[in-house]
């Protein structure tokens, strides 16, 4: 008999919180109680999972008493202070944000990838890997532990859900004014812009994020960390350039690899075809190949249009698309909370 655990959910009004809560129950998650934290904006406020109208509580350390696990998702800052009262109060947190990513005490898990580094867990916290990292690593690490992996060149194209409910609101109201022949108005992207916004409708970002010191924004530097540290290869060279494009679901990414030996793009298919969370769509006489409108509310990270590079016999360029609220977020965050009970370390 399975293990039934009491779990609470942190940010569950959010765009990633509900996929969590939608994810719980199609994946017929062992529950045994359930409970939904939020601000005390939210607190009272009623939802309803499962068929059964629950209300939401004010988050609190107290609340995450009697809890087994604690799936957050409600920004950093709210992480960064009950994340660890969760923790010293019994809860294994596995946390969405970006606050305890490269923490070296802090495993940065994506199943089919690191499931190993479960096994310790200092600070009682798990973070969830950026969205986007999370669907690159997916389709990377199959082809690295057969063939080795020394580059990673990689462009996104992410959708705007990425940045919450304001950025998708605000790219319907924008197509509308577009067509309407209104003025366009822009407050949402970039977010954490401190110098100005501008359309996504119509238009596409090259920022993601605040831009830091060395001219790569946040977005692009934690996919370069982040996919260091879930494949244990500090030496491994990463670049990256993120852009925001006007699609609301589904990240797509132009990756370019080097791997250590000497392959062919059939090998390639046939490495991916068995890969876990894999779907290989790539038939260019069909113009087969992933989108995310494929991609949007599926749980497999999508692979196509792979190519040999024509310069560099060791250079292969693919293209991965998923959604990002659920393998890059939601998804990823419940595989985990599985990977617990099925290593009976919950």
């Amino acid at each position: 008999m399975t293990k039934k655990l009491n779990v609470a959910v942190v940010g569950a009004t959010g765009a990633v919180g509900s996929k969590m809560m939608e994810k719980l129950v199609e994946r017929n998650f062992p529950i045994e109680t359930i409970k939904f934290l939020a601000s005390a904006r939210s607190a009272g406020k009623t939802i309803e999972f499962n068929g059964t109208q629950y209300k939401i509580e004010e988050a609190t350390p107290e609340s995450f008493e009697g809890v087994d696990v604690a799936l957050f998702s409600a920004g950093g800052s709210v992480s960064e202070v009950l994340a660890p009262e969760a923790a010293k109060r019994g809860a294994i947190v596995i946390d969405n944000t970006s606050h305890f990513r490269m923490d070296p005490e802090v495993p940065l898990v994506v199943p089919e990838v690191n499931r190993h580094v479960l096994k310790t867990i200092p600070k009682g916290i798990i973070a969830n890997p950026n969205c986007s990292t999370i669907q690159m690593v997916a389709a990377l690490q199959p082809i690295r532990e057969k063939f080795g992996l020394t580059k990673i060149i990689v462009s996104t194209y992410q959708a705007v859900s990425g940045s919450g409910i304001a950025a998708i609101e605000e790219l319907r109201e924008q197509s509308a004014q577009w067509e309407a022949g209104k003025n366009v108005e822009a407050n949402v992207l970039p977010v954490k812009s401190d110098v100005k916004h501008y359309p996504i409708a119509r238009n596409v970002i090259p920022q993601i994020d605040k831009f830091t010191d060395n001219g790569f924004t946040y977005e692009e530097m934690k996919m370069i960390n982040e996919t260091k540290k879930i494949m244990e290869a500090p030496g491994m060279k990463v670049a990256a350039t993120c852009v925001r494009v006007p699609v609301v679901s589904g990240h797509s990414e132009s990756v370019y690899i080097e791997v250590e030996q000497e392959t062919t793009v059939q090998e390639i298919f046939e490495v991916l075809k068995a890969a876990p969370g894999i779907t290989l769509q790539d038939d260019i006489t069909q113009q087969l190949y992933p989108m995310p409108i494929f991609a949007e509310n599926e749980e497999a990270t999508f692979v196509g249009r792979i190519r040999q590079d024509l310069d560099n016999k060791k250079g292969f360029h693919l293209w991965i698309v998923s959604d990002n609220l659920l393998k890059g977020a939601a998804l990823n965050s419940i595989q985990i909370a599985e990977a617990l009970l099925e290593d009976n370390i919950l």
